[in-house]
């Protein structure tokens, strides 16, 4: 999304009349807006990711309660990465279209109340239902965060406002899976999980109540075709498919390793607690 208005159609006499965005218009390091700005997108990173990976130390205990195998429990987690993987393809364009912080607003309230009803289901395709949704929801905080810092704030403090913003995600990936793993050694992975799910609620009001509106958003049209062809853009270049596996083998090692440690600390000889667990994943 380009920074400046696009001028197609008006006379060369009318084109000095036209207002395009200046760089004193973006949002400066220092001012009150930066820091609605820093603490929105803080908070959603942090929301989003500790929704998406609440649920990693507890697989053990989701294993024991719905008679499930470790691999069918991981499912769990699994679903939710695949759908959030397939909504970046398409949140990213919706939010082109009708605007950024409307799509960001809507998939944290959505994701976190999903997550709330993950809580009261009863039958594990229940719980992996509200899990696909929370994903699905999820993308469009993913797809769309980095696009409105490219957008609202100044360049030369963009880099920075990135790196707050993914520091939140890391944070909330964390904070997800420690806060889960110790409130269901004390109060079961229901109330963990509700906890978590109202947490992330209440990160969705404040970022809708002081995330600044969007400055330089210029609304464009859903075009199926158009999408489909930067699609395949991303394929021409032959070090980018290399790049997406790299990534893709990486962070599913990263994962798996996660998803299954908690199975073998909590069996002899280490007997370590749900708590302790939870700490180390």
């Amino acid at each position: 999304m380009s920074r400046t208005t696009t001028v197609d159609t008006a006379p060369a006499n009318d084109v000095s009349d036209i207002i395009t965005p200046q760089p004193n218009q973006f949002i400066k390091r220092g001012t009150p807006q930066f820091i609605r700005v820093t603490l929105a997108l803080f908070s959603a990173g942090l929301a989003t990711f500790a929704l998406l990976y609440c649920v990693q130390p507890i697989l053990p205990v989701l294993s024991s309660e719905f008679g499930v195998s470790p691999a069918s429990s991981s499912i769990s987690l699994s679903i939710s990465t695949a759908m959030l993987a397939v909504g970046l393809l398409f949140t990213g364009p919706l939010s082109d279209a009708i605007g950024r912080k409307q799509v960001m607003v809507t998939a944290l309230v959505l994701a976190s109340c999903c997550s709330l009803l993950s809580t009261m289901m009863s039958s594990w395709h229940g719980i992996l239902m509200m899990r696909a949704l929370i994903g699905l929801s999820l993308s469009g905080v993913a797809a769309v965060g980095m696009t409105y810092l490219s957008e609202e704030i100044h360049p030369s403090v963009v880099a920075f406002s990135m790196g707050l913003y993914i520091s939140g995600n890391s944070i909330g990936g964390m904070s997800g899976r420690l806060l889960t793993g110790v409130f269901t050694d004390f109060f079961g992975w229901r109330i963990a999980l509700a906890v978590i799910s109202g947490f992330a609620l209440a990160a969705a009001l404040m970022f809708w109540r002081i995330l600044p509106e969007s400055r330089h958003f210029r609304p464009t049209s859903l075009r199926p075709k158009s999408l489909l062809i930067n699609f395949r853009l991303h394929w021409r270049d032959r070090g980018l498919p290399l790049l997406f596996l790299e990534g893709f083998l990486l962070m599913g090692s990263f994962v798996t390793l996660f998803n299954y440690i908690g199975y073998r600390l909590m069996l002899s000889p280490w007997s370590l607690s749900q708590a302790v667990v939870g700490l180390l994943s």
